[in-house]
């Protein structure tokens, strides 16, 4: 520790030093408690959004407005109601929201204080934490950080009432740091997927690191090792340690489906409205914050409803959507350093399969159904690698993938967005693939793959429009040529094969036809046949793509 001095009372510094050794503990136990992460969801991610969360909090503190024109640093209370707000705007998964209102529990409980913190007010401000936590959760269960954060805080208090020497502040925050422990080491008698597992909470551990960082920050003396496991019960366990919690036979293994999280600008009397109406979609909801800012928390089969509800009480922002199975595989993985995986939107069963045959993990989208950032998100994390290439395969799509990049850029991971505006150029960069190059030159030779592809199609207009080859009438058919409409005509075939003329009027060597659903595959043969007697020296390749509105894609390279 930077210090071996015990406080007598916390000052702005030490609160400061406590949230930062607290964001370091985490971050070097972020695996362990991962590995715990067994409830209520098995998706290995409980260490990671904490450490996220409390990273977030820290970054608050560097708010210049913190600091007053008379003081050099700010009040012990105004900087816990710092991080309280930034653990609240960068709460990460359900033990990351609760993070946040206990912190914002321990600010209240501090207010009214204007200058340092004594053992009696700290004591006061950790039961004010834990109540806040406990109400902000629909259905709080015990053996979880709940129960830890509560019985720490009630151990605090009784050390509190005995204690008025210059060592309480000491004694109270080594007590709640004591208590934390005794209540964690409890936790498997209170879940039962904790003691067939074998583990302790995951949520309950990361609290118990953050009161070992304040005990730390008070008396200077670091922590001791905290023992995590205990023996597992479930069958065959055997001292066999769930990975995970991957390994576990979950009791709630048809839960919901997805994890969503938003915030929400909306008045204070519209949260219990928005409390009822989320209820009844899942479990493990969470509302924190205060007006005008909330951060909402649910797990649901219906993503759709929870938004709703959302737009019902206010303004939903800053919207995520974690698919379970998919994080819960990213969290198993052992993502090595080398690792490398391709993420690519596509439209279409046989194109789907087509490149998943080929290594790549598939997002849905397409015309109609673009694909949102939170399923470019979740498909990033079911790569499970470290190094990624995200194929977009559509114009309107490459903003959300670069959102997504940015996310997951966040996480810790490498991504490259390559901006293949259609599938026949994914299927370019993919044949150039290889995870033996450097990541960086695996990115320049697929994106100039992509470049060097040209891309057009055939469809069927739906309505009067305007087009570069004229006005076009529902019916017509339409010769699309690098995203431009080129080609007017009523027959398919004709204006394929004009679509193919004009895109080898540049040069090419490689025809690529996709055939879309309810095409005759007739029509692909007569293009081929067209592009072979025209040009004999270019070859030609066909997929079944099942893509929707285009009857047929086209590549040429």
């Amino acid at each position: 520790m930077s210090t071996s001095v015990v406080l007598r009372r916390l000052d702005g510094e030490s609160v400061a030093r406590w949230a930062t050794v607290g964001r370091d503990a985490l971050a070097e136990a972020r695996a362990e408690i991962d590995e715990l992460n067994v409830y209520p969801v098995p998706d290995g991610d409980t260490g990671t959004n904490l450490h996220l969360t409390v990273a977030a909090a820290v970054e608050a503190l560097t708010d210049a407005s913190l600091r007053g024109e008379d003081t050099e640093t700010p009040t012990p209370q105004r900087l816990v109601s710092a991080l309280a707000h930034g653990a609240l705007l960068g709460a990460r998964g359900n033990s990351g929201v609760i993070l946040a209102q206990l912190l914002r529990g321990i600010a209240d409980g501090l207010g009214g204080v204007e200058g340092l913190v004594d053992a009696g007010q700290l004591a006061r401000a950790l039961t004010a934490g834990a109540r806040s936590a406990y109400a902000a959760v629909a259905e709080p269960v015990e053996g979880t950080m709940l129960t830890v954060a509560r019985v720490a805080a009630e151990t605090a208090a009784a050390v509190a009432a005995g204690e008025d020497d210059d060592h309480a502040l000491a004694a109270v925050a080594t007590a709640a740091a004591a208590g934390a422990r005794a209540a964690l080491a409890r936790t498997p008698e209170q879940l039962e997927v904790l003691r067939r597992a074998g583990v302790v909470d995951a949520g309950g551990r990361g609290v118990c690191v953050l009161l070992d960082a304040l005990a730390s920050v008070v008396t200077g003396v670091a922590p001791a090792p905290v023992e995590v496991r205990v023996a597992p019960t479930h069958e065959g366990g055997g001292g066999r340690w769930p990975r995970s919690g991957l390994d576990v036979e979950d009791p709630d293994s048809h839960g919901p489906t997805y994890e969503v999280m938003y915030l929400l600008d909306a008045r204070a009397e519209a949260i219990p409205p928005l409390r009822e109406a989320l209820a009844p979609l899942g479990d493990s909801l969470v509302v924190v914050g205060g007006e005008p800012t909330w951060n909402v928390h649910v797990h649901v089969d219906d993503v759709g409803a929870a938004v709703e509800a959302g737009i019902e009480a206010g303004r939903p922002h800053r919207i995520r959507v974690t698919h379970f199975r998919d994080a819960a595989r990213a969290g198993a993985a052992e993502l090595r350093a080398d690792s490398r995986g391709v993420v690519s939107v596509v439209a279409g069963d046989g194109l789907a399969a087509l490149f998943e045959s080929a290594g790549a993990t598939v997002v849905r989208g397409g015309p109609g159904r673009r694909a949102s950032t939170a399923e470019l998100i979740s498909g990033l994390r079911a790569a499970r690698a470290r190094d990624l290439v995200v194929l977009p395969n559509d114009a309107d799509s490459l903003a959300v993938a670069e959102a997504a990049a940015a996310k997951a850029r966040d996480e810790g991971l490498r991504v490259a967005v390559i901006p293949t505006r259609a599938s026949v150029q994914a299927l370019a960069a993919l044949a150039v693939h290889d995870v033996e190059r450097r990541f960086e030159d695996d990115v320049v030779a697929m994106t100039a793959a992509a470049g060097h592809c040209r891309h057009g199609g055939v469809t069927i207009a739906a309505r009067e429009a305007v087009t570069m080859a004229g006005v076009c009438h529902p019916g017509d058919v339409l010769g699309i040529v690098d995203g431009d409409f080129a080609v007017i005509g009523d027959d398919l075939v004709t204006v394929a094969q004009t679509v193919v003329d004009r895109m080898l009027g540049s040069g090419g060597e490689l025809v690529t036809l996709v055939v879309g659903a309810d095409t005759d595959p007739a029509l692909a043969e007569a293009v081929a046949e067209h592009a072979r007697s025209s040009r004999p020296e270019v070859d030609t390749v066909q997929y079944d793509g099942g893509q929707p509105r285009y009857p047929l894609l086209i590549g040429v390279e």
